[in-house]
């Protein structure tokens, strides 16, 4: 179409979402986030090998089910996808969580999926001798990672014009992502040979908000135990960041891994479908974990007060 999706969508929109949270990552936040290696480890373990085997075991109990089985090959790339840029950190900013580490874990996630996630892809969903690894990597690290590391580079030069003018680019990268999700789903329903049943449609958006659901209980529960040392605010942002799936670089991803599989277009409506879900449950999940930070910190800090000396 008129919008050469091919072209803008590939590589212009996803360079510009890129280096924009290049821009609006603060380099001082992320190196003090750096030095919590034990949070780390718990979302990118969770997200890119728990997660993905967790839900390979659930298909293969779906797998005997009605449901269509590209929607279900569709679930388990949503299962493989690295965490978002985006939704994890403005979740956790709005809760008023550990902020610089899911910045931190949001983009470091970002990077391992470059490497993780086609491997992810192959390994679960079968691998094939027409992929081209290097054209993989190759455009992914033009894509994502240069546009990355220029806007950190072209923040340190106009940091404090940045500081007062304080441009939206959330507003920017939504715009940017609202035309990604456009041209996906324009490319997945205008495709005549796509079969998509109504029913297998309903059952896979149940099984994704389940799924939200369940995995954000189970980083909670896991978080929040007496010998974790996280805090409450770190517990918030493990909770989004090692749930959410980054729609930004999946859809490039699929489309680059699957170049020309006649299936595409259905794999990816699961990933279109987790993206918007993930925002929603998490937004109107912000004042009951909000109220529950804030009461915890409360506790916390009553429990360190010295005791007064008792009378005799």
């Amino acid at each position: 179409g008129p919008l050469k999706p091919e072209i803008t969508i590939t590589y212009i929109a996803v360079s510009a979402i890129f280096f924009n949270s290049g821009l609006s990552l603060k380099t001082e936040e992320l190196t003090s986030a750096l030095m919590h290696v034990k949070l780390h480890l718990f979302v990118q373990i969770f997200t890119l090998v728990f997660f993905p085997t967790a839900i390979w075991l659930f298909l293969q109990l779906l797998s005997i089910t009605p449901i269509n089985e590209w929607l279900l090959k569709g679930l388990q790339t949503v299962g493989c996808m690295p965490p978002p840029v985006s939704s994890a950190v403005i979740l956790t900013k709005a809760v008023g969580g550990n902020e610089a580490a899911a910045i931190f874990n949001s983009a470091f996630g970002s990077f391992l999926g470059i490497v993780i996630t086609p491997l992810l892809l192959l390994l679960f969903l079968g691998s094939s001798s027409s992929v081209p690894f290097t054209s993989i990597f190759s455009q992914l690290f033009m894509t994502v990672v240069v546009p990355l590391i220029i806007g950190q580079i072209v923040r340190r030069y106009i940091k404090d014009w940045l500081e007062r003018k304080k441009p939206p680019f959330g507003t920017i990268s939504s715009c940017v992502l609202l035309m990604i999700i456009y041209t996906t789903f324009c490319d997945t329903f205008a495709n005549p040979n796509i079969d998509l049943d109504k029913f297998s449609l309903i059952i896979i958006v149940l099984i994704i908000f389940s799924v939200q659901m369940s995995f954000m209980f189970l980083t909670f529960l896991f978080s929040t135990r007496n010998n974790s040392s996280f805090t409450p605010a770190d517990t918030v942002a493990i909770v989004f960041c090692s749930t959410h799936k980054s729609l930004t670089l999946g859809i490039p991803m699929l489309k680059i891994v699957f170049a020309g599989y006649e299936h595409l277009s259905l794999i990816s409506v699961p990933l279109l479908i987790y993206h918007p879900a993930q925002i929603l449950l998490g937004s109107l999940l912000v004042p009951t974990i909000k109220s529950w930070m804030v009461s915890r910190q409360k506790a916390q800090k009553l429990t360190r007060q010295p005791k007064a000396p008792v009378k005799v």
